[in-house]
């Protein structure tokens, strides 16, 4: 099938133009005004809607192999493309995790033919896998996943001679989960004194505090500029990170930042309402951090935005603090969070697509996708603005079935979702099988 796409307002590279386009054999065939179909063409009108690229999430837990009871790739998957995200790059933390290159290989493969989302994964560092990490290839991960912080199994690195040996000789882009495991225990031992069980969710942002963020954080930055490593620090949370990372285009730097949405969304006031349901790692923090991490995007210190989609059961959530897990399903209307955050005036549309699209294309090097382009994957969004949509459960295509965003209102709604040129969700159906391919990239 070929879709002709007709008088549609593309937002792509800092601009947008109405224009027809048509999609090809996976493809973006052409881009122009007054293209003519055939009798193999579905005319899709595009008046009074957006065109965009589909958001690519550089941090999701999938949850499969070991832990498919709260999510597994077919189901999230499907959210992903429902909420216009059209490729994913998975963690490691499942079980078992994957830390060696053959696990990490046949996960990937073991993912095409599920995911109705383009799919990679990060390989994960651990104190003692280093000839693992300095065997991959190129293509072969989307990065490495280094925790510095505290996380699932023995993935934890926490050895300073097994992080100078990964950041000298990483084959490609490290990723990091930035927060120092000593003082978090010491805060916990602190208020599990103090308060026993009956810990307030808003003390997660005091336990999981500013201070281990950014001690970790600037270890891991000390040791990018030590090694001259590829580093991509993981969902800040802090204005003091902030001043870590320097203003400039994407492509020009070899240390960057990410902010991920709910970190956009929410501060420490709404834990109030939401309590351990906002509970994650880092933690959600102050207003000021909010407000200052919105500017640091504004201002090309940060470049990129991702959910770090992450689902529990909402009975484990509704444990007490120290049982509760922390992370929470997001997958599915982070774009729309997003376009909000756009409607509320902190971001216009053009920005929007930057942080979410084309700097964590260019950042990975991501081989024919993330613009607007002829030649590229037709990996892309149309947008309703026009249309209102509340978030309800009968919705929800996560294995978990639950969101933070229940009954929420967002001003627009996301109409249509193309993967590899095929038209995988629309007006709240999903309409194909998996077609999901894996992310080749030019490094």
């Amino acid at each position: 099938m070929k879709y002709l796409l007709k008088d549609i307002t593309v937002i792509n590279e800092g601009s947008r133009i109405e224009t027809d386009l048509l999609i090809k054999d996976e493809r973006i065939e052409r881009i122009d005004s007054h293209i003519s179909g055939d009798g193999n063409t579905k005319i899709i009108d595009g008046s009074n809607k957006l065109l965009v690229p589909g958001f690519i999430d550089d941090q999701v837990h999938f949850r499969e192999p070991g832990l498919t009871h709260k999510a597994d790739i077919a189901s999230e998957s499907k959210a992903a493309v429902a909420g216009g995200t059209t490729t994913v790059f998975d963690m490691p933390n499942t079980t078992p995790p994957a830390v060696t290159r053959e696990a990490i290989l046949n996960k990937i493969r073991n993912a095409i033919g599920k995911t109705h989302a383009n799919y990679s994964a990060y390989i994960g560092a651990t104190n003692d896998n280093i000839d693992e990490i300095a065997s991959l290839e190129a293509n072969d991960v989307s990065g490495i996943k280094v925790f510095m912080g505290s996380s699932t199994g023995n993935m934890l690195v926490d050895k300073k001679e097994s992080l100078e040996q990964i950041f000298a000789r990483a084959p490609v882009p490290i990723v990091t989960h930035c927060e120092d495991t000593p003082m978090i225990a010491e805060q916990e031992s602190i208020y599990r004194e103090k308060f026993g069980n009956q810990i307030d969710p808003e003390m997660h942002a005091d336990i999981r505090s500013r201070e281990a963020c950014y001690k970790s954080s600037s270890y891991a930055v000390e040791l990018a500029k030590k090694y001259g490593t590829r580093l991509h620090v993981l969902h800040l949370t802090t204005k003091e990170e902030i001043a870590l990372f320097e203003a400039g285009d994407v492509q020009e730097k070899h240390i960057t930042g990410e902010v991920c949405i709910h970190h956009l969304w929410y501060s420490k006031k709404d834990y109030k309402d939401l309590g351990n349901l906002i509970k994650c790692n880092p933690s959600v923090k102050e207003e000021s951090d909010r407000l200052a991490l919105i500017q640091a995007l504004k201002n090309n210190v940060l470049n990129v935005i991702a959910t770090d989609h992450a689902p529990h059961l909402l009975s484990e959530k509704n444990n007490n603090y120290f049982e509760a897990p922390s992370g929470l399903p997001l997958i599915q209307h982070a774009f729309q969070m997003l376009l909000e955050l756009c409607h509320q005036g902190y971001f216009t549309l053009e920005e929007a697509v930057a942080f979410s699209s084309h700097n964590p294309a260019n950042l990975f090097n991501i081989k024919d996708r993330g613009f607007v382009r002829e030649g590229f994957y037709a990996d892309l969004v149309i947008i309703n603005p026009n249309k209102n949509h509340k978030v309800n459960e009968s919705e929800l295509f996560y294995k978990c079935k639950w969101s933070p965003l229940m009954d929420f209102e967002f001003h627009q709604t996301i109409d249509t979702t193309f993967v590899n040129g095929n038209m995988v969700f629309n007006h709240g159906r999903i309409l194909n099988e998996p077609q999901g391919q894996r992310i080749l990239f030019d490094r």
